[in-house]
C-alpha cells in the first residue's frame, strides 16, 4: 500500500519544479513585452520622422501610459499560466495526501501552513484570471510561491504528529483556513501595489520627457490608477476575511483557554495587521490618501503578514507556538 506521507513531499517538490518553470515562462514573457515595446517605439519614431515631426523618441508615449493596454496575445504568459495550473493541481494533491495521511486538515504546523497558504494564493490568482487579466503578475506570484514553498520544504518540514489538545477543535478548520484565504488576497494586493509604484514612477518620468523610464514591459501594464484600484479591492476582501479571523480566533481562545484575549504574541500581531489594513482602507476611502502613500501602506501590511507567519511562528514563544519545530 502507498505511504501517503512519503508521496506528499514528492508531489510538492514536483509542484515546486513546475512553478519554477512557470516563473521562467512568465519572465520570458516580460522580456518579450519589453522587446515588443521597444520595437513599437522605434516604428512610431520612424513614422514621426517621416511625417516631419521633430523631438526625441522619449517623448512618444508608449501603449498603456494613460490606461489599460490594448489587448495583446502573449504566448509565453499563456504557457506560464498553463504550467502554473498544472503545478497547482500537484500542489493540491500534495496537500490532500498530507491531510489523508494525518487524518485531519493539513494545516496544523508551519510546514502545512505554508502548503495551504501558497495553495490559496495561486488558487485566488487563477480564479481572478477568469475575470481580470493579471498575467503580468505571473512572475511575482510564482516567484513568491517558489520561495515560500522552498523555504518551508527545506527548513520547516516535520513528520506527521498528533494534534495538540488546543488544536482539536472545529475552529482549526475555520480559523486557519479563513486566515490563509485572507493572506492570499493580501498577497495579490501587495503584488499590485509594488507594480503600481513602478508604473507611477514610469508615468512621472514620461510626463517629464525623460529618455529612460524604467523597464519597458511596464508599457503593456495597466495605468497606476487601475493597479491601485485593483490592489484596494483585493485588500478590502482580505481585510474582511482577516476581521473574521480575529473574531474566530477570540472565540476559539475562549473555548481553549477560557479567555477571549490574552495579548499573546500571535494574537497581538494578528491585531497589528488588522490595524494596518484598517488604516490603509480608511485613509484611502475617507482621506483621499491615494497614489504612492497608499501603495506603501499595502506593502507594509503584507510585510507584517509575512513577519507574523515566519518570525513570530519560529522565534517567539507563546500559546500559539504550533510551528512543529523543535
Amino acid at each position: 500500500m502507498f505511504d501517503l506521507s512519503v508521496i506528499s513531499p514528492v508531489l510538492l517538490w514536483t509542484a515546486i519544479a513546475i512553478y519554477a518553470a512557470s516563473f521562467v515562462a512568465f519572465a520570458v514573457d516580460l522580456a518579450r513585452r519589453s522587446q515588443a515595446t521597444a520595437d513599437a517605439r522605434t516604428v512610431r519614431a520612424a513614422e514621426l520622422v517621416g511625417a516631419g515631426v521633430g523631438g526625441s523618441t522619449a517623448s512618444v508615449p508608449a501603449t498603456g501610459a494613460a490606461g489599460d493596454p490594448a489587448p495583446q496575445r502573449f504566448m509565453m504568459a499563456r504557457i506560464g499560466t498553463s504550467l502554473m495550473t498544472l503545478a497547482w493541481v500537484l500542489h493540491l494533491a500534495a496537500t490532500v495526501t498530507r491531510g489523508i495521511a494525518a487524518g485531519r486538515v493539513p494545516w496544523a504546523n508551519l510546514y502545512e501552513f505554508a502548503m495551504i497558504g501558497t495553495l490559496l494564493i495561486v488558487a485566488v490568482f487563477l480564479a481572478v484570471l477568469t475575470r481580470i487579466d493579471l498575467r503580468y503578475l505571473g512572475t511575482f506570484i510564482t516567484g513568491l510561491v517558489v520561495i515560500l514553498l522552498g523555504l518551508a520544504s527545506t527548513n520547516f518540514y516535520v513528520e506527521i504528529t498528533p494534534l495538540m489538545d488546543p488544536l482539536k477543535s472545529i475552529w482549526l478548520i475555520i480559523h486557519v483556513f479563513v486566515a490563509s484565504l485572507g493572506t492570499a488576497f493580501f498577497a495579490l494586493s501587495f503584488a499590485l501595489s509594488v507594480t503600481q509604484l513602478m508604473q507611477s514612477r514610469r508615468e512621472r518620468l514620461l510626463a517629464e520627457g525623460a529618455e529612460k523610464t524604467g523597464p519597458r514591459f511596464l508599457a503593456t501594464f495597466p495605468a497606476s490608477e487601475r493597479l491601485e484600484s485593483l490592489a484596494y479591492r483585493f485588500a478590502i476582501i482580505g481585510f474582511i476575511l482577516w476581521t473574521f479571523t480575529l473574531i474566530a480566533g477570540s472565540i476559539w481562545a475562549h473555548y481553549a483557554w477560557s479567555r477571549y484575549w490574552g495579548f499573546d504574541v500571535k494574537e497581538t500581531w494578528t491585531f497589528v495587521i488588522w490595524v494596518i489594513y484598517a488604516g490603509y482602507i480608511h485613509a484611502r476611502a475617507t482621506r483621499g490618501w491615494r497614489g504612492n502613500p497608499s501603495a506603501w501602506l499595502s506593502i507594509v501590511g503584507f510585510a507584517a503578514v509575512m513577519f507574523n507567519f515566519t518570525i513570530v511562528n519560529v522565534f517567539f514563544k507563546g500559546l500559539h507556538a504550533y510551528s512543529g519545530l523543535s
